[in-house]
């Protein structure tokens, strides 16, 4: 409902960026442009100045961006409350989540809401917890599924689940043998960790300083982003690393790694987040309730397992 041009010049406005902005609405780097120019003529003044590779608002285009906001809200709402009235969930839903929920969580929770709900589009976004956060602060995302949130006074959180944190490493690696580790225990083995702003790699920091260890007491072997390749290295070990119980289960039961409890225990929770003053359709409400009900229930069935 929205006036195209609108939304085009918002999305370049919070993103920044031609390029950004197109790949955010998939569209293309000239139709972006288009759009900006025909709103310019519309309005016969310079919203955006462009210089240095950089954008920035004009006066004119900070108050068409206030009136923007408010339109795109008002429009997203009453397309909602429109579906809402045929009893009928549908549209796009813009969802966060960070690397280990996506591969391995989400995908169950998107296949029983989809099979419910076939009219929903889910687009995903995958990057680190805090960058997802601060993407669901700025209200780019309708939500996100992040292991553990800061206390953003703009954020609203949901506890949907925890997941069990262990060491993994390999078989012949000399800490296998332990039926549980202290972090004391974990001092002088190489460490693979986790790239900044990733959830768990906060949760293992926390464990460490809770145990008086300094990080310079801590054996970095490599920080990546990815966990496949933190699991590929610790099988191949070169170190030993801490990640979720769930994304290394099949690993461990074909005989890759070798899982082992910490101690005191270490769990990393699962949260659902969501912008805390937007105007929420039923769409966002029912799929953040479908996740910690979902969520939960996985949980529940790997400590059965």
């Amino acid at each position: 409902m929205a006036d195209r041009r609108l939304q085009v010049f918002h999305a370049v406005a919070k993103h920044g960026s031609f390029t950004r902005a197109a790949e955010h609405l998939h569209m293309t780097q000239p139709a972006v442009t288009f759009q900006i120019k025909q709103l310019e003529e519309h309005f016969d003044t310079r919203l955006l100045d462009r210089g240095h590779g950089k954008i920035t608002l004009t006066a004119a285009g900070e108050l068409v961006l206030a009136y923007a906001e408010r339109i795109l809200g008002l429009s997203a709402e009453l397309d909602s409350r429109v579906s809402e009235l045929t009893d009928e969930l549908a549209g796009q839903l813009r969802i966060g989540t960070s690397t280990t929920i996506a591969a391995y969580w989400l995908p169950q929770v998107l296949e029983s809401f989809k099979r419910r709900y076939p009219g929903v589009l889910p687009r995903v976004v995958v990057g680190t917890s805090k960058l997802t956060e601060d993407r669901v602060a700025a209200r780019d995302l309708d939500l996100g599924l992040i292991e553990i949130a800061t206390e953003q006074p703009s954020i609203e959180r949901r506890s949907a689940a925890s997941d069990d944190l262990l060491v993994i490493c390999s078989p012949n690696h000399p800490l296998a043998k332990f039926k549980e580790l202290t972090a004391r225990d974990l001092v002088g083995h190489p460490f693979i960790d986790r790239d900044p702003g990733n959830g768990i790699r906060q949760i293992a920091d926390e464990f460490f300083e809770a145990a008086g260890i300094a990080g310079s007491q801590i054996t970095l072997c490599a920080e990546l982003g990815s966990l496949a390749a933190v699991k590929q290295l610790a099988a191949a070990g070169l170190g030993f690393a801490i990640a979720s119980g769930r994304a290394i289960r099949r690993d461990v039961e074909e005989g890759r790694l070798v899982a082992i409890p910490l101690q005191p225990r270490l769990h990393t929770p699962l949260e659902v987040i969501l912008p805390r003053d937007k105007f929420r359709s039923r769409l966002i409400n029912a799929f953040a309730d479908h996740v910690c009900e979902e969520f939960a229930r996985i949980a529940a069935e790997q400590e059965q397992d």
